[in-house]
């Protein structure tokens, strides 16, 4: 059973652009009134929210899990594609803080000046990147969606980089010191960086077609169903919860073809009902074929 959850993740994502849209405007209009080089890479890290939902919504257009004459195995990894492309707005905007800071240490800048209606309305904004946040995130593990954690994982880091951008702001209101203002910009593209890892480290080994469950955990339910006798051979690779596929090579014990089919139709609704969605394709054997090996690593090692 496949399922396609992109008209939800498209609806997520719009109203999501639209708020980030909305955070974007008020960061900037902060930022040009207090002339805050934090508050600056803060709205940056906040057009990369945006331009990630715009990615988010083309890489759901296309990653339907359906498989068609072209792409038998479903479109799912449109998904990942998309993430990485959030990885990677998340290390241009590393750079870009990392290149302003740098430069105001060594030319200097215009003192920060902050009031106390500024702050209230970043208060309004880290509001509404906390709700942000926890909603794309809630949504993208119901429906499965590496888009929108990816995407609730960015905006957890803008929920962060908010946070400290805040402050040093108070900070400067109160105390008047404008060192907080270029200090905060460094552990703030240190979080940007930790973001965009986060997101690569989850996405590339669907990418790359890494192991998604382990073969002997495989083998331990092949065996269990009545008529198996071994199987060997097993890979799997995708996501759980998401979408997973899994070969094998079944020995059975049967008199005839139409035995041996009942027993992999009973094996696949054991694997079905622990991975679910989930593709088999099982490769039936006699007794005569039994062997040792479990999985392709076990095979080459021995």
């Amino acid at each position: 059973m496949t399922y396609d959850n992109r008209a939800e993740v498209r609806k997520v994502l719009i109203i999501t652009l639209l708020l980030n849209l909305f955070v974007m405007g008020l960061k900037a209009f902060v930022g040009y009134s207090t002339g805050s080089l934090s508050l600056f890479a803060d709205a940056l890290h906040s057009v990369t929210d945006s331009a990630n939902n715009v990615l988010g919504l083309i890489a759901s257009r296309f990653s339907s899990p359906l498989p068609d004459r072209e792409h038998p195995y479903g479109h799912h990894k449109f998904e990942a594609v998309g993430a990485l492309g959030i990885a990677a707005f998340l290390g241009i905007a590393c750079f870009e803080i990392l290149q302003g800071a740098i430069e105001r240490i060594f030319k200097g800048g215009s003192l920060v000046k902050v009031s106390t209606s500024e702050l209230w309305i970043l208060l309004i904004v880290l509001g509404v990147n906390i709700f942000v946040a926890f909603y794309e995130r809630g949504v993208g593990k119901r429906v499965g969606s590496s888009i929108l954690i990816a995407d609730a994982t960015h905006t957890m880091s803008d929920v962060w980089v908010t946070i400290s951008v805040l402050a040093g702001l108070i900070g400067i209101w109160w105390l008047n010191f404008q060192w907080l203002d270029v200090v905060l910009a460094f552990p703030v593209a240190l979080l940007v960086f930790w973001s965009g890892w986060s997101v690569l480290k989850e996405n590339l080994p669907w990418l790359v077609d890494q192991m998604a469950i382990a073969p002997e955990t495989i083998h331990a339910i092949a065996v269990s169903v009545p008529g198996v006798i071994n199987c060997h051979d097993i890979a799997s690779r995708g996501v759980l919860g998401r979408q997973v596929f899994i070969e094998m090579h079944l020995i059975v014990d049967a008199p005839d073809v139409e035995t041996a089919h009942r027993i992999t139709e009973e094996v696949e609704s054991y694997l079905e009902a622990k991975f679910s969605p989930v593709r088999i394709i099982i490769h039936v054997e006699p007794p005569a074929y039994k062997s040792e090996s479990i999985s392709f690593e076990n095979e080459a090692t021995s």
